[in-house]
C-alpha cells in the first residue's frame, strides 16, 4: 500500500486475529499503524494483496456490502469526529439509533456508559464544550456502546490521564469478554505491558510485522474500577484475518 507516488507504507504483511481476541498494535511514529487501521476498517482499500473481513474478500464487496461491514465495526478515531451540533448523549445514541433500537434502551444504556467513562454531568454537553480527553471519552464510548463485532481504536488513550486509560482499558477488556474482537493502536508502552494482550509490532517503516508477548517486565497489577455497565442490547462475534 502507499499514498500516490510515494514509498511503500504496508508491504509483505500477513496475520490474522482470531475472533474475540485482543490486539495491541504498536511501532514508532510513520510506521503505518494509522493506515493499518484504516484498511481494517474499510476506509482505504490496498492496491495490492488480499484483506478478508468476517470471511468475506473485501476487494469483493459492493458499495452497500461495505456499508453493512461496516456496522458490524466500532471505530476509535484519533480526531474523535463527533458531531458538533448533537449532544455527548446523542452522539453516542447514533450507532443504536441507525439499527432502530427503542428510545427506552437507548437512553438508558447510553446514560450509565457515559457516567461511567466520568461524563455523567456532560450528557447534555456539545462536543465544542468538552475538553479534549473528554470528546475522547465520548468518541469511546460511541465506538462501543452497539457492542461491535469488531473494535478498532487509534491511541484512544492519547488525550487522558492514567487512571482514565486504565478504566479504559477496562471497558475494551469488558467488551472483548462478550464476544469482541479488539484492535488498539498505541504508543503507551506502561498499558500494553500492564494489560499483556498480544501485540502486533511493526518495525522498519511495517515492512515486518509480527504477534509476540509483550511480558517483558513484571508489573504490579492495578486495582480494578467498580464493573463496568452493560454495553448494548446485541450480541456480538468478530474476527478478522
Amino acid at each position: 500500500m502507499r499514498y500516490g507516488a510515494g514509498p511503500a507504507i504496508l508491504r509483505e504483511v500477513s496475520f490474522g486475529l482470531d475472533p474475540g481476541s485482543f490486539h495491541f498494535v504498536v511501532g514508532p511514529s510513520g510506521a503505518g499503524k494509522s493506515s493499518l487501521l484504516k484498511l481494517m476498517y474499510l476506509a482505504l482499500r490496498s492496491a495490492e494483496g488480499r484483506i478478508s473481513l468476517f470471511g468475506r474478500d473485501v476487494a469483493t464487496l459492493t458499495r452497500k456490502e461495505i456499508a453493512l461491514l461496516r456496522r458490524r465495526i466500532g471505530v476509535v478515531f484519533q480526531d474523535f469526529r463527533l458531531l458538533p451540533h448533537l449532544t455527548a448523549l446523542e452522539n453516542v445514541a447514533l450507532p443504536l439509533r441507525v439499527v432502530g433500537q427503542p428510545e427506552s434502551k437507548i437512553n438508558s444504556h447510553v446514560s450509565e456508559l457515559l457516567s461511567w467513562v466520568g461524563l455523567a454531568d456532560h450528557l447534555h454537553a456539545l462536543p465544542p464544550t468538552l475538553s479534549g480527553g473528554q470528546q475522547q471519552r465520548v468518541a469511546i464510548a460511541r465506538a462501543v456502546i452497539g457492542r461491535p463485532s469488531l473494535l478498532i481504536a487509534d491511541e484512544p488513550t492519547g488525550n487522558v490521564d492514567d487512571v482514565i486509560a486504565v478504566r479504559l482499558l477496562y471497558l475494551f477488556e469488558e467488551l472483548n469478554k462478550l464476544g469482541t474482537t479488539v484492535v488498539i493502536a498505541t504508543h503507551n508502552d506502561g498499558l500494553v505491558k500492564r494489560f499483556t494482550h498480544p501485540v502486533l509490532r511493526l518495525n522498519n517503516s511495517t515492512v515486518e510485522i509480527g504477534i509476540e508477548e509483550f511480558f517483558e517486565e513484571s508489573v504490579e497489577e492495578p486495582q480494578e474500577p467498580q464493573e463496568p455497565p452493560e454495553l448494548g442490547p446485541f450480541e456480538a462475534e468478530g474476527g478478522v484475518a
